[in-house]
């Protein structure tokens, strides 16, 4: 069945904006690219090759002129990477490898491997070699315009004249850079199907890397777009391959008697409520054998689903990922489909109580065309890709029916994007961390997801709803000190009396004296046990440049979310205190000043991290005088990571720095003073009064290293081109980018018609 004409349109539409940014190869240099490769690669240069000069050639991954390295790792004006990529895995998917400690020759698996005598590895090498041309030969011959019987022939014969390397990734590559307009540049099996079935292709049956290439072709064709560019289109609408489950909704009593929980709550459910939390458990074998013998325990009455109950469960907590599609079905019939949106948490207030968020994308009801997974709570669908064709049809169409009334509690709602990671790790372990570079938005992440939870939880309506009234309530600012989200910020002159208590000094009867006050937390607690039907929110700012542990004191040892409600003693009231489960914590942390390594290991045990790095993405196309900023700080970002040593990629400048108001800068007036103000003096710190590195970040045009000074004449107005110029210097290819080139032309177009009026 041929592609719609609304996903070729849409896949169009990706491809001229891609196009348009910059972000696709030309024709004209794929091409040359192609040629490149073929003229150090071809088989009949192989053919020349022998003993260890082949070996070095073709296996030597430390030889920057190899087959391997310019196979997984080339990436420069040679010869870019953008064909597909098959990193991943261990130097063992080549079938030989040298060595890099020893330099001895290996094969095998990772768990038996062999080490060669040189005469060996030459033997391997040969062989794979005279595999790579017996393969290029029936590539050769295949016609263009090849069907899927062609592909299938093809297939078979690869199997049949290569053996042992045809159907792997790198020899895949191999054959796709000599023969682009035969093969296409997905090198796994997983990846090829998964952009078909997106595309509501069921793709080809059989096993083998060459089946679907004629798919890819014929796609391609229509568009009129070189193979390999569609397979960038593809990838940048579908991303990396997700995971589709089937979820039951029954507790085995009556049918679907759970799906309006989980319908109405936004995620899916597994019962055995009976195993408690299993927040704790990681995908690995222990973990496993701990659910197994929770099973044994807690449901000794059922030996024989004891190993399949602990797949069911194991598999919902480590297997399900954030991004894997669901369905929620009643046997053969799916009531819902929905896109998981973050980690498993615990409600033991339910007989459901494991639980993923989900958000819904669809309500109708239908039938998997093939029965898969009846008798399961938990199956991953694997089985029929017909059914995952029906599921991304429901996706591209989503349909929402009117739900019957219910009696089940209120909706839990789920935060979508940063806010939403945020809740996750909130849900699961009470309190989070967020942390990364300078300007990447921390404090106003936590602001905004505190924010919108207090809202939703508390008010019952998002954030942006609230009255200017209701919003300057919910917050403690100025006379309100009982709000539901609070603040405030760690330096080195906190203590433990601001958090929890301690003595004060106070005027009485016009004495000093010193009285035992509550802290900023304690009163914070106190509040919300006395409100236990609402949701209080506290925000450390700069969390790291605090003493924590002498600041959270025995908190340490309630605040966990297994321990909350119980109860310590703190040793100057002589008072019971205990943190209630409806507290939060949100820290920021500032990983230029201190890494989160260096954290005490049972405060990074209590908390959940999310960490927050520069994303240019949010900047846009935003152009200030010919400087895409983007695409500026990228540059600025690559060589901070380059030249300030194994900790760079924690001092990278975010993106806040560059924005306003929530806004990119559209200034330059203002971004000429962010770059004085900000940038340069955040990277003079790190550099540590060494000009040189600093030059390298900044460029000579901007830094005086022989001086030791910042030119500082060139944020005077009448410098603003030569300023212009010297942001630009390190990378004087931004000015060739779309961005700059489009703004370029929309200035001009302005230009011209201010001119035209004035006459």
């Amino acid at each position: 069945m041929p592609v719609s004409g609304e996903l070729l349109k849409e896949l169009g539409d990706i491809y001229e904006r891609l196009r348009n940014q910059g972000l696709l190869i030309p024709q004209d240099q794929l091409d040359s690219y192609h040629g490149t490769f073929r003229a150090h690669f071809a088989p009949e240069r192989l053919a020349e090759l022998d003993g260890e000069a082949l070996l070095d050639k073709m296996h030597n991954q430390s030889n920057r002129d190899s087959l391997v390295y310019w196979l997984e790792f080339k990436n420069d004006e040679e010869f870019p990477s953008g064909f597909g990529s098959i990193g991943g895995g261990s130097a063992l998917k080549f079938g030989i490898f040298r060595r890099r400690e020893t330099g001895e020759w290996v094969t095998g698996s990772p768990t038996q491997q062999r080490a060669l005598s040189t005469e060996e590895a030459i033997l391997y090498v040969r062989k794979y070699r005279d595999q790579l041309i017996a393969g290029s030969q029936l590539l050769e011959k295949l016609p263009q315009n090849t069907t899927d019987e062609g592909y299938q022939l093809l297939q078979n014969e690869i199997d049949e004249v290569a053996p042992d390397i045809g159907n792997t990734s790198w020899v895949h590559k191999y054959f796709g850079l000599l023969y682009p307009d035969k093969l296409d540049t997905f090198h796994a099996v997983n990846f090829q199907h998964y952009n078909l079935i997106k595309l509501l292709q069921v793709p080809p049956t059989g096993r083998g890397r060459y089946l679907a290439a004629g798919r890819y072709l014929e796609i391609a064709s229509a568009l009129g777009i070189p193979t390999n560019i569609l397979c960038d289109v593809l990838f940048n609408r579908n991303g990396r391959p997700h995971k589709y489950w089937r979820i039951g909704t029954t507790d085995g009593t009556l049918r679907r008697n759970r799906w309006d929980l989980m319908r109405d709550g936004n995620f899916v459910a597994i019962g055995w409520d009976k195993l408690d939390d299993l927040s704790a458990i990681v995908r690995d074998r222990d973990s496993k054998e701990m659910v197994r013998g929770r099973f044994e325990l807690e449901y000794p009455n059922s030996p024989s689903q004891i190993g399949r109950n602990t797949q069911q469960a194991f598999s919902f907590v480590t297997g399900i990922e954030e991004g894997d599609v669901v369905a929620a079905c009643d046997g053969e019939t799916v009531l819902g489909v929905g896109t998981i949106t973050g980690d498993y948490f615990y409600d033991p207030s339910s007989d459901f109580p494991h639980r993923r968020p989900v958000d819904w994308v669809s309500f109708k009801e239908w039938r998997l065309p093939h029965a898969e997974g009846l008798q399961s709570s938990v199956r991953p669908l694997n089985r029929y890709p017909e059914n995952l064709v029906a599921i991304e049809k429901q996706i591209l169409e989503p349909q929402f029916l009117p739900k019957p009334p219910s009696n089940t509690p209120p909706p839990t709602f789920r935060l979508t994007g940063v806010p939403g990671r945020i809740q996750s790790v909130l849900d699961r372990k009470g309190q989070v961390i967020l942390y990364g570079p300078p300007g990447t938005g921390k404090t106003y992440w936590a602001e905004t997801a505190c924010r919108e939870l207090a809202s939703r939880f508390n008010l019952g309506k998002p954030f942006d709803a609230l009255s200017e009234e209701q919003k300057s309530s919910l917050s403690s600012q100025g006379d309100n000190l009982a709000g539901y989200v609070r603040m405030c910020t760690f330096h080195p002159g906190y203590g433990y009396e601001d958090f929890l208590e301690g003595y004060r000094p106070d005027a009485v009867n016009d004495r000093l004296a010193f009285s035992l006050r509550d802290g900023l937390f304690k009163r914070l607690c106190s509040d919300a046990q006395d409100r236990p039907d609402r949701r209080f929110y506290l925000i450390v700012d700069e969390i790291n440049r605090g003493d924590i542990p002498r600041i959270f004191g025995e908190l340490l040892s309630v605040m966990e979310w297994d321990k909350r409600g119980k109860s310590v003693m703190l040793p100057l009231s002589g008072s019971s205190f205990r943190v209630p489960s409806n507290v939060y914590l949100v820290g920021t942390m500032n990983t230029a000043d201190r890494s989160i390594a260096l954290l005490d290991t049972a405060l990074r045990r209590r908390f959940g991290f999310v960490e927050l790095m520069p994303d240019s993405s949010i900047l846009g196309s935003s152009v200030v005088d010919g400087i895409p900023l983007a695409l500026w700080l990228d540059s600025l970002n690559d060589r901070v990571r380059e030249f300030l040593g194994r900790d760079a990629r924690n001092l990278q400048v975010g993106h806040s720095y560059l924005m306003e108001g929530g806004k990119p800068i559209s200034d330059f007036v203002r971004f000429a003073r962010v770059v004085r103000g900000d940038v340069i003096p955040l990277l003079e710190e790190y550099c540590y009064e060494d000009y040189s590195t600093l030059e390298r970040i900044l460029g000579n045009g901007l830094i005086d290293s022989n001086r030791q000074r910042i030119r500082e004449e060139l944020f005077e107005d009448a410098r603003r081109d030569d300023l212009v110029q010297a942001l630009l210097a390190p990378d004087p290819d931004l000015i060739a980018s779309t961005q700059a080139i489009t703004s370029d032309g929309i200035e001009t177009e302005v230009n011209e018609d201010d001119s035209d009026d004035s006459e």
